[in-house]
């Protein structure tokens, strides 16, 4: 998507460490418009008319998904990194670790709120390692859930965590993928 990529070179910017700092637009202060076009453009790749929710994770990936949920007309649900006490009755669970806060968390969903007749399209802002996807698929295996796709905005594909889940034969489906990213300098997977 020409537009994202253009957004992540003009204000993103490659901090030490290989982050990629997207949070004026993507997942701190948000550009609501643009991810309005991020929901139009995963909707041309994936069959919407099927799916009966969005999954996401806590926290950066909740505007992307609701705006994405409120596009296709179905409830956004996100898997919590705590359980708080207005959680009630069973709960799926996973254990992952967060990447961007070097350490382990627990995804956990209610399991009033997925079901073996849910047909699900997990949507994140990011990905890089993949260990949050993982958990947000082991939920929805968990739960009997269908998995219709994945869908995420910016992939850090030098990390590998898409490609992992292509050779899966998952349906997977990055806007931009980053191949190569070092200070004033970021290069998309089709540009090479």
């Amino acid at each position: 998507m020409e537009q994202l990529k253009e957004r992540i070179l003009r204000e993103g910017r490659v901090l030490p460490g290989n982050i990629i700092k997207v949070d004026g637009f993507l997942n701190h202060r948000v550009d609501t418009a643009l991810l309005s076009d991020i929901a139009d453009e995963f909707a041309k790749h994936f069959d919407i008319s099927d799916i009966t929710m969005v999954l996401t994770a806590e926290a950066s990936g909740i505007p992307l998904a609701t705006i994405c949920a409120q596009r296709y007309g179905v409830p956004m649900v996100f898997a919590k990194k705590a359980k708080s006490d207005n959680i009630e009755g069973g709960l799926y669970q996973s254990e992952i670790f967060s990447y961007t806060y070097k350490k382990k968390v627990t995804l956990i969903v209610a399991q009033e709120w997925l079901g073996p007749n849910d047909k699900v399209l997990i949507v994140d802002d990011f990905m890089a390692k993949g260990y949050a996807m993982q958990g947000l698929v082991d939920i929805v295996d968990a739960a009997g859930a269908e998995l219709k796709g994945i869908a995420i905005a910016v992939e850090k594909g030098f990390q590998g965590g898409g490609d992992s889940f292509r050779e899966r034969g998952y349906d997977i489906h990055s806007l931009a993928i980053i191949d190569d990213a070092t200070p004033g300098h970021i290069v998309f997977r089709d540009e090479q």
